[in-house]
């Protein structure tokens, strides 16, 4: 799957979406028509994004990307999709913190321009570590960089994570808070079992993950520790690069409050994710970047936070991870690109790596 052609994410008409796209844009900035527009080549299985330049004499940005809420006829990944929570968040940030967001310009929450709502922000120029093929993969930019770049790639992005949980209050951020009870992580760990019921209604159950929210609940921290604005989504292939260093960080869409060891386990573990495909096939991969160790040592020293209960932690980030990609793996099979296997845990493309953290014997990495 890791080198496989894109599944298929929506059925918009582009044309049809450049033509409603500078009709609206003409009443945000008179005579303005939007040229250019794609969809990345890479990353973003969720939200679909457009990107395309404004033409118009003085426009307030030239480039720009549009992040739209799914279609709904695509098989969705998330539930629902809230745009304003998204904008909101990246003002946030960008008004509390240090982090490097592109700037918002425009939020329209009316789903008749384009069919959904969305909002538009600056397209920040830069490269990002790509999923298909994995970054880990030969050949890819981040490959093929000297130990010492990568070095500096690592530092950087955990720095980011360490000023973000840092800076911004959560009195600040209500309208981030998720529903129910309880402390900050047992309203988080709540949310993804009801995104997993969701995900199964009407369809085959995954022993596995059911498995492993069990092993979850016997490794529960005894002290989770204050919230923090946590990113959700933090991963080197959502933050563009110019050279090794972030210029923006990008998809929002997971925010929430909770420990700061749940964007630390999410780090590590989507890195492995990419690494374990890499090394299935054949390759070595990259395996000294965002190594446990060195991920926790440097934002103990950037944040005095000595990150603890870390087996939960990354344990909890491959079986969030494991629900996703069973979204995704049934979205194939409704649009005709895959069929139900007679054991539904294979597909999720790490079962064996999870089920050997459920286990117990899957070594620190």
């Amino acid at each position: 799957m890791a080198t496989a052609p894109r599944p298929r994410t929506s059925t918009r008409d582009r044309t049809e979406l450049t033509r409603r796209l500078t009709a609206w844009l003409g009443t945000r900035l008179p005579g303005a028509g939007a040229t250019g527009v794609t969809v990345p080549a890479s990353n973003g299985m969720s939200s679909e994004t457009l990107l395309f330049d404004i033409d118009h004499p003085r426009p307030p940005v030239r480039s720009c990307a549009l992040r739209m809420a799914a279609d709904p006829a695509a098989y969705t990944v998330f539930p629902a999709y809230d745009m304003a929570r998204q904008y909101r968040t990246l003002k946030l940030v960008a008004e509390h913190t240090d982090v490097p967001v592109p700037r918002v310009l425009w939020l329209e929450e009316d789903p008749a321009p384009l069919g959904a709502p969305f909002f538009v922000m600056e397209r920040v120029a830069g490269r990002v570590p790509p999923d298909v093929m994995p970054y880990t993969y030969e050949g890819s930019w981040l490959h093929a960089a000297s130990d010492a770049e990568r070095e500096h790639l690592e530092a950087a992005t955990i720095g980011l994570l360490a000023r973000l949980h840092d800076q911004v209050p959560l009195s600040t951020a209500p309208f981030l808070a998720l529903p129910g009870e309880g402390d900050a992580l047992r309203r988080h760990v709540a949310a993804q079992r009801a995104y997993y019921s969701w995900v199964v209604d009407g369809l085959a159950r995954s022993p596995l993950i059911e498995d492993a929210f069990d092993r979850l609940a016997e490794l529960w921290p005894r002290e989770p520790g204050a919230p923090v604005l946590t990113w959700g989504d933090a991963r080197i292939g959502n933050i563009v690069y110019d050279g090794f260093e972030p210029v923006a960080v990008l998809d929002w869409e997971m925010a929430a409050p909770a420990p700061r060891e749940v964007d630390l386990g999410w780090t590590i573990y989507l890195h492995r994710f990419f690494q374990d495909l890499t090394t299935g096939s054949g390759q070595r991969g990259l395996p000294g970047l965002l190594r446990r160790d060195r991920v926790e040592a440097r934002y103990a020293h950037l944040t005095g936070h000595t990150p603890r209960d870390m087996d939960f932690h990354i344990l909890y980030a491959a079986l969030r991870h494991a629900i996703v990609m069973l979204r995704i793996a049934y979205r194939r099979v409704h649009f005709g690109e895959a069929a139900v296997p007679a054991d539904p845990d294979t597909l999720i493309l790490h079962h064996d790596s999870l089920r050997a953290m459920v286990q117990g014997t899957h070594g620190k990495r």
